[in-house]
């Protein structure tokens, strides 16, 4: 039999005497004297007072309260001595609960939750908790559902740092934003869908692929900065969701219309549009883009702009690692010095272009760099510029047409309607893997990115953002059409 009354005695100070005693804790009133001429020392028994608290809990010595955690739709029932001061100081909710309620409190818990509520308790009267990440869902809903703001931040942090999954696995990404987004955490939301866009290629290999849904497909459909090889990969991808979601007719031909196929090479397209069972079955739904992306390849870009815009989100292309388009960078030792690189990049995706090259010259200094471009000792990956000067903290990342190489320069006339956005893709290791953490996009018309890894501390070698100390990137250039005539009637 609990004693009763033992916390919520008389007087507002009752609970906390008691608590204090449980603890084993003395407590004496504090002198405020301050002798002249002595040092402040710091006692710190906080360890002591951590080991305390999960015996307390281990035990239930002194507990005043039963919780009866019931798992949903079963008999099953776990018994937990509890303490109310300590329970109402940590949850809101279960404070209102238990103020009304005698000894014994009965919580109805899913399954999942149920399964994990020790875990939660532990937190409630430690501070901390170790999880799997089979647990992660549960104890977020715990700490939604009980208004433990802190927990939920903390599960929340550990959610967006595990979506790569563990040791080469498949990761969650995908039922984890199913799950921020039902139960109403943008910020969660945001992150999956990020990781989702930036490593396309890892989420639609995962058994989870088959199970997003039209929404999020949707979703990921009409960005542009979608990481992957190129278009096509994203038509496969579209394929395999397509054979295990078998959603209805409507929602795969508006999936399909979201391709953009311009950015496919007229034989590719060709050969889909003769073999690809997705294109057979949903035809007539988007018969209109495949003729419009063949006429697009078959005239060129200024020709095709008198009878069609393009200046259309099927004529921008996403962030394709193809070589046609870009080139990896990996930088060793990237705190050391500055260095150069060069590569070439198609003009533009109409087949009218695919033989045209644009050559750009990369700037890296991990401090500090003159605008404008310097004389480069080196035009590999690992040529050195003239050593770097502190004046800024912030690494620098320049892009700049190669002189005779285009991209506004010589060939001006030929690249006219066209501006070249600059993207940076930053590779990490993400249990296991490396992955891309970051995207830093240029401004048109601007050829240095001017956030490149502001938070970045490239001096430590055990810095999240190196793999070997060694910096990855992937540099991209995209021809971007703008119209220079409105199109024929």
């Amino acid at each position: 039999m609990m004693p009763r009354g033992r916390c919520f005695g008389a007087g507002p100070w009752a609970g906390c005497w008691t608590a204090l005693t449980l603890l084993g804790l003395t407590v004496q009133t504090a002198q405020r004297a301050e002798p002249s001429g002595g040092e402040a020392a710091s006692i710190n028994h906080s360890l002591t007072l951590l080991h305390r608290l999960q015996e307390l809990l281990r035990l239930g010595d002194e507990s005043d309260v039963v919780l009866r955690v019931q798992t949903s739709g079963t008999e099953e029932v776990r018994v937990f001595r509890a303490h109310r001061l300590l329970l109402g100081l940590q949850s809101e909710v279960l404070g209102a609960l238990l103020l009304n309620q005698s000894e014994v409190l009965l919580l109805q818990e899913p399954g999942d939750c149920a399964a994990v509520f020790d875990k939660f308790l532990r937190y409630l009267y430690c501070g901390e908790l170790t999880l799997l990440r089979s647990q992660a869902v549960p104890l977020h809903r715990l700490a939604t559902k009980y208004h433990v703001a802190a927990l939920q931040q903390g599960v929340a942090d550990y959610m967006k740092a595990h979506l790569a999954g563990e040791a080469g696995g498949p990761g969650p990404a995908v039922s984890w934003y199913h799950y921020a987004a039902r139960v109403g955490d943008e910020d969660l939301r945001d992150s999956c869908l990020r990781f989702l866009a930036w490593n396309l290629s890892a989420a639609a290999g995962s058994p989870e692929w088959g199970a997003a849904s039209p929404e999020l497909l949707a979703v990921l459909l009409e960005r542009s900065d979608l990481v992957l090889q190129d278009e096509l990969e994203l038509f496969r991808a579209l394929e395999t969701w397509l054979g295990r979601a078998r959603p209805p007719a409507p929602v795969a031909a508006r999936a399909l219309r979201a391709v953009r196929y311009p950015m496919i090479p007229p034989a590719q397209l060709l050969q889909l549009q003769a073999q690809s069972p997705a294109l057979l079955r949903h035809r007539g739904a988007v018969g209109d883009l495949l003729l419009q992306a063949f006429q697009f390849h078959a005239a060129s870009p200024l020709r095709f702009a008198q009878f069609s815009p393009v200046n259309g989100s099927a004529f921008v292309p996403r962030n394709y690692l193809a070589p046609a388009w870009g080139a990896p960078w990996v930088i060793s030792n990237p705190a050391r010095d500055d260095r150069s690189t060069s590569f070439r990049t198609q003009l533009g995706p109409s087949g009218h272009d695919a033989g045209k090259r644009l050559t750009w010259t990369a700037l890296f200094s991990p401090r500090w760099l003159p605008a404008g471009p310097r004389p480069a000792d080196g035009d590999g990956p690992g040529g050195a510029l003239a050593p770097a000067r502190l004046e800024d903290g912030r690494p620098r990342l320049v892009v700049t047409p190669a002189p005779g190489g285009g991209g506004g320069g010589g060939l001006a006339g030929e690249a006219a309607g066209v501006s070249f956005q600059k993207t940076v893709l930053v590779g990490a290791r993400q249990q296991g893997r490396v992955l891309v953490r970051h995207v830093h996009a240029f401004h048109r018309s601007s050829d240095e990115a001017g956030d490149f890894l502001a938070q970045a501390d490239l001096q430590r070698r055990n810095s999240d953002y190196l793999v070997d100390n060694a910096l990855h990137l992937h540099l991209i250039v995209k021809p971007v059409y703008h119209p220079l005539i409105p199109p024929h009637p």
